[in-house]
Parts: C-alpha cells; structure tokens; sequence
C-alpha cells in the first residue's frame, strides 16, 4: 500500500499545477475549501463546525518521515493554544486507515485525525507536497501554507497561531 501512496502523491505533483486558476485552493486570502471527513473517534468533522477558532490543517501521510518528525511539535502547539481557540486537524491521506491510526497513537497525537482515504479533501487543497500546512482565520479565509517540513518551521507556526489568535 505504501506503493500506491507514494503514486498518488505523485501523480498530485503533476497534475496540481494544472488545475485551472479559478479553482478554489488554498491561496492565501481565500476562503478555505469545505470538507467534511471522518474521525478517529468514528465520528464525523466539518471543516465549518470550527469557524470562529483558529484552525490549522495538517495533511500527513504514514510513509512520510518529516510528518512523522514533525507531529509531536504540532501536537505540542495544539496543548498550548487550544483552551485560546485554536484546533488542529491532522488530515491522513492513506488509502487505508490502519496505519494511520497505529502512527498517531504512537505518536500520541490528541489532536483530531481525520482520514481523507479518497482524496477530496486533498485535492480540494491542491495537496503537492507531504506534509501540507494551512492556517486559516477565525472567518474562515486561507491565511498561511506551508508545502514540505523545514526543521524548526513550529517557531513560524507559534507565531502565525499567535498572530490569528489576536485578531
């Protein structure tokens, strides 16, 4: 399965970028595409049940080693700030869920997880790159994207939390 994981990210990376400019993404200013995916707790989350909070959506994937390094760090920003009104969502985009759910447990991930197994939500970010960072507002606009993990980007994070949270 980690084959065919590796290959659909892949196959993102070429074709993405040729999605037509009008396309709602992930653009910073934007309001932010709309989703709804199922949770590790077996329940349902809507991108929109968290307007008015500060929400960070990680999309991550099992096979890929800088979303397995830089979990715990955003795991960490999450106990900081959630009792301010921020939310983390990690978005896992393998096909099959088992995996997912052994790495964040773990990892011990208390933030919610939520599987994207057929790729909407993914596609709906213009997902390129592993792991996908998007911060968006308390009115629901796109602000931040990070695309890949740089060492050290959760100080950028905590500012950027920081930042949303004041407003």
């Amino acid at each position: 399965m980690r084959g065919v994981n590796q290959l659909f990210t892949g196959i993102l990376a070429i074709f993405l970028p040729f999605a037509p400019l009008h396309a709602a993404g992930i653009d910073p200013g934007r309001a932010a595409p709309e989703f709804t995916l199922k949770s590790l707790k077996d329940r349902n989350l809507s991108l929109k049940e968290f307007r008015g909070q500060v929400v960070m959506i990680n999309f991550w994937a099992t096979w890929c080693g800088p979303c397995r390094q830089e979990m715990p760090a955003l795991n960490a920003l999450y106990e900081k700030y959630r009792h301010a009104g921020f939310v983390l969502l990690g978005v896992n985009v393998d096909s099959e869920t088992a995996n997912a759910v052994q790495m964040a447990s773990k990892l011990k991930a208390t933030y919610p997880i939520l599987f994207d197994t057929d790729k909407q939500a993914s596609v709906l970010y213009h997902v390129s790159a592993m792991p996908t960072t998007v911060l968006i507002d308390r009115d629901g606009k796109v602000r931040y994207v990070q695309k890949g993990y740089v060492a050290g980007i959760e100080s950028k994070y905590q500012t950027q939390i920081r930042e949303l949270l004041k407003e």
